[in-house]
C-alpha cells in the first residue's frame, strides 16, 4: 500500500490528540506526511456568526491546538488547515462529510478518525463524524 499522506482531523479533545498519535505512527511506517484539519466546533461558529465570539480567538485556540499536534508528531512533515464542521444554513455540511470533503482535496491515503462514544462535549465535534467517515470514505480509515 502507498500512503503520502495521512489526514486526522483534531478538534482539541483527548481522544483527538490520540489520534494524532496513531496518524503519526501511520505516517512514519509508510514514510508519509500528516495533515491535521481542524474542525471548529458548531458552537463556535454560531457564535462567530452572532458576534459573541471574534474570529481571532477562535484562530488562537486553532494555533494552540496546531502547536499541540505538531509537538506530538515529533519528526513527521505535518501540515494543517481549518474548516468549520457543522452549518446550519448548510444542511449538507456536517462534520463527516468536511473531513471527506479534506480527504478528497488533498489526496489523503488514509484517514485515521477517533471514534468515542459521543459525551455531549460541544467542543467535540469529531465524535459525531466518525461513523460517518467509516461508512462512506473511499481510503482506509483507522477508528481509535
Amino acid at each position: 500500500m502507498q500512503v503520502d499522506t495521512v489526514l486526522v482531523p483534531v478538534d482539541g479533545s483527548e481522544t483527538a490528540l490520540e489520534a494524532v498519535e496513531y496518524a503519526t505512527a501511520v505516517a512514519e511506517r509508510y514514510e508519509a506526511g500528516v495533515h491535521a484539519v481542524y474542525l471548529v466546533a458548531e458552537n463556535a461558529g454560531d457564535a462567530m456568526a452572532n458576534g459573541e465570539v471574534t474570529a481571532e480567538s477562535v484562530a488562537k485556540q486553532g494555533e494552540e491546538i496546531m502547536a499541540t499536534v505538531r509537538t506530538l508528531s515529533g519528526e513527521v512533515p505535518i501540515t494543517h488547515s481549518s474548516a468549520c464542521g457543522f452549518s446550519v444554513s448548510r444542511l449538507s455540511q456536517h462534520p463527516g462529510s468536511v473531513i471527506l470533503d479534506v480527504a478528497e482535496t488533498l489526496n489523503a491515503d488514509f484517514v485515521v478518525v477517533p471514534r468515542e462514544p459521543v459525551t455531549g462535549d460541544p467542543e467535540a465535534v469529531i465524535e459525531k463524524a466518525a461513523e460517518y467517515v467509516l461508512a462512506h470514505a473511499s481510503q482506509p480509515v483507522l477508528s481509535v
